[in-house]
């Protein structure tokens, strides 16, 4: 793609040199009317067949404006009332004034009626001006840079509307704003569709990983020996010669969601195998090894280094117990301890006893099934959590120490396999991100010249 022939200083960090022919505007010119926002008052809720959508900051998502993702619904009446400041419409614009995600755009793509609440600053373009064009370029970073700069703190990010009036954009004419806009809705939409797919991709990885999980620590290693035919006995394992390898006769768990499991198989609750420690730390050290909530990845168990500081007393754990996340159980957050040290929050610490190896339990509890046992049983609304005393009252299917060892050693080969392939997804996907950055900064600003082709 080509340059354009002469380029001129913009004046603005973040936009750099721009074509000689370009000029630079204030947002506040390339709209009518003025920009404005939602009303500041709380609406009433109303739930009736003509009621009006009503929709927040919450709506506006990386991948669009979810119009499902409603505030509530508002009277006709409180609609009217509200449309007197402002009422959305195709093509709108949407950026975010306040909350976790301050300074993202959104782009209305219906003719659905709905309104809106004052966390949204609603943009439309004039006449002279592309409202793609100018939603491109108020994703773009050089907008989203001067945004972040420009952000107020109180008890969450924010911006006023003055900041956003004053955002300043790089404009070519009409026609050419045209030819960007059809450019990078072409560019943008087959990036985003890659990176869709990749996100399929890693999910679908995710949930083979949980399959092995919960396969492994429910049925063992060996499930297709439970059902050859009555009249075999045993079958040729090709991986060891052909030497033959027995049936495994199963039986009924006693455990309503769980079934068959191999017969060898003891079943208990897990407070007979396993114990809950609850001794105090007297303080805490600057060399002591901490772990709290924020340092535990949901899902694999892994540790996450943090800089947070602790200043409150918490619980003593050893080297191989578990600690079990009782707040927001849904997190699936479950580590192994590498060593001895001091948990602060709402964590649980399980020493098992020497019929439970700690690595079996832990995969137990991150498997899905294990987790949506625990969800049946939470209380409390907004902060939902669980205790020992459901937890230990569970009942828990296991082999032998040493199959744990072999089932546990199984599935660290497989899960970390899966977790290399998801790792590389994710990499691709922030590749496919950072070039999406690229080609909206670069047309944008007339770094490189869009043809009509």
């Amino acid at each position: 793609m080509s340059r354009y022939e002469t380029y001129k200083p913009s004046g603005i960090d973040w936009i750099g040199a721009i074509p000689q022919q370009w000029r630079i505007k204030r947002l506040k010119d390339l709209v009518n009317p003025k920009i404005t926002d939602g009303p500041h008052e709380t609406p009433e809720l109303v739930d009736d067949e003509d009621s009006i959508p009503f929709i927040s900051a919450e709506a506006i998502t990386e991948n669009g404006i979810n119009y499902e993702a409603r505030g509530g619904n508002i009277s006709v009446e409180q609609d009217k009332i509200y449309s007197l400041k402002c009422k959305p419409k195709r093509n709108d614009i949407f950026i975010v004034k306040s909350g976790s995600t301050t300074g993202r755009i959104g782009y209305v793509d219906t003719d659905l009626n709905f309104n809106i609440w004052s966390p949204l600053a609603l943009v439309r373009s004039n006449s002279k001006t592309s409202s793609r064009f100018l939603f491109h370029f108020l994703s773009s970073d050089c907008i989203q840079r001067q945004i972040q700069n420009s952000w107020s703190f109180g008890t969450q990010p924010n911006i006023g509307m003055g900041v956003i009036e004053r955002l300043r954009l790089a404009l070519p004419e009409y026609d050419e704003q045209l030819t960007i806009a059809n450019y990078l809705d072409d560019q943008t939409q087959e990036i985003d569709r890659l990176i869709a797919n990749k996100k399929a991709q890693a999910e679908k990885l995710k949930e083979l990983r949980q399959i092995e999980i919960n396969n492994a620590v429910t049925k063992g290693l060996n499930r297709d020996l439970w059902d050859l035919p009555d009249d075999h006995d045993e079958i040729p394992d090709k991986n060891q010669g052909n030497r033959s390898i027995k049936k495994i006769k199963v039986k009924d768990s006693g455990i309503e969601w769980l079934g068959k499991i191999p017969k060898h198989w003891e079943v208990k609750r897990l407070k007979n195998v396993a114990n809950q420690i609850s001794e105090k730390s007297s303080e805490i050290l600057d060399d002591d090894f901490l772990i709290a909530l924020e340092n535990i990845e949901s899902h694999t168990g892994k540790f996450i280094e943090t800089s947070s500081e602790y200043e409150n007393n918490g619980i003593k754990f050893k080297r191989d117990n578990l600690l079990y996340n009782k707040l927001r159980p849904y997190l699936n957050k479950v580590f192994l301890a590498d060593k001895d040290g001091i948990c602060v929050g709402d964590i649980i610490v399980i020493d098992c006893t020497q019929k439970l190896y700690p690595a079996f339990l832990q995969f137990r509890m991150l498997s899905d099934s294990f987790c949506s046992i625990i969800m049946s049983s939470v209380y409390g609304a907004k902060m939902p959590r669980t205790s020992w005393q459901y937890i230990s009252s569970l009942k828990i299917a296991y082999p032998s120490y040493e199959e744990q060892v072999q089932i546990v050693e199984h599935l660290n080969k497989r899960t970390m396999a899966i977790e290399g392939l998801i790792q590389n997804n994710n990499q691709q996907i922030e590749k496919l991100q950072e070039l999406r950055k690229i080609k909206i900064y670069e047309a944008v600003t007339g770094k490189v010249k869009v043809s009509e082709l």
